[in-house]
């Protein structure tokens, strides 16, 4: 090999020094990685890569729901080591995006990671934080307070999170258009047992109505609202119907207190509704005793739907 030359040769062609990329080069190549490419990677190659991989630009959107989304769900995910993991990725991407940081969707962060980007992420405009245990209404009202951008909030799953930081959120991001705030299901909880710790499981809220009231009241422009498996009666869709005029979508799967007349009739006056996901599915005969109504053909007639029939 040549000394002389600056990267050298082998008898196979030049070696390049990838360190001496630019660093408008090496932005351009790390923007076509996925954060999780860049995290197990780039980031460990030489200081300038390490350098580049925090810049600003690069960190606009924090996703790592694809990645969840792409894999069978374990029970490795509810352990506090991997939420410590999950919170110093965000805490971090939060700091080097210097306020730039405009989305946030993960799964199994806590109140420390988002109280820290609360504080760092005032342009924030998309949340989405499903399945995440120890998010309370402490890191959601500062959310509220700081992030007064905040268009779509996905609190799936979500159990420590109460009506409470709904008023606050509803309150302060008035932009809000998109809710999304459904539970596992508690109908029939088998694909869940094993993955998911019991005690979470069997802290499903109860106040599906009270929640119902919050939203029509202060989340009064929403256009996409997701409440499957919630516990509302025709009481509490009756006050989303009265409340949110302008929805185009509501979903409704699992809902079980609620029937197919009650939608009917509620819904009729939301002019802008193009899609209604009703809670049309199967309960085992062992959910149910069949003594509740006096007769198994009763869950036809309350429902009104033929997936009831056996």
């Amino acid at each position: 090999m040549d000394e002389d030359n600056n990267g050298g040769d082998t008898e196979s062609g030049p070696i390049y020094n990838w360190a001496e990329l630019t660093h408008e080069c090496l932005i351009n190549i790390l923007s076509r990685l996925t954060l999780e490419e860049r995290w197990t990677g780039p980031m460990f190659v030489c200081r300038s890569w390490f350098s580049a991989c925090k810049d600003p630009i690069l960190h606009s959107v924090f996703d790592l729901q694809t990645h969840f989304d792409s894999l069978v769900e374990s029970p490795l995910w509810w352990s506090p080591d991997f939420e410590g993991r999950v919170d110093s990725m965000l805490r971090s991407v939060a700091d080097w995006s210097h306020a730039f940081l405009a989305e946030i969707k993960t799964r199994h962060c806590s109140d420390r990671s988002l109280c820290f980007a609360a504080e760092r992420c005032p342009n924030l405009q998309v949340l989405s934080i499903r399945s995440c245990p120890n998010v309370t209404d402490d890191s959601m009202c500062r959310i509220a307070f700081r992030c007064s951008q905040l268009r779509e909030l996905d609190i799936s799953h979500c159990y420590e999170i109460s009506h409470e930081s709904l008023v606050v959120i509803g309150r302060n991001c008035p932009k809000l258009k998109v809710l999304k705030r459904n539970l596992m299901n508690w109908l029939d909880p088998s694909q869940h047992i094993g993955i998911v710790p019991n005690e979470y499981l069997n802290a499903c809220p109860q106040d599906g109505d009270s929640e119902a009231a919050t939203v029509a009241i202060f989340m009064p422009s929403l256009e996409h609202l997701e409440l499957r498996f919630s516990k509302l009666s025709a009481k509490g869709l009756g006050s989303i119907c009265e409340g949110c005029l302008n929805l185009e979508c509501l979903d409704l799967s699992g809902c079980v207190n609620l029937t197919g007349r009650d939608i009917a009739n509620l819904t009729s006056n939301l002019k802008n509704l193009k899609q209604v996901i009703k809670p049309n599915f199967y309960i085992p005969r062992s959910v149910f005793h069949t003594d509740r109504y006096g007769h198994w053909s009763l869950y036809d007639e309350r429902f009104q739907t033929d997936v009831f029939r056996i």
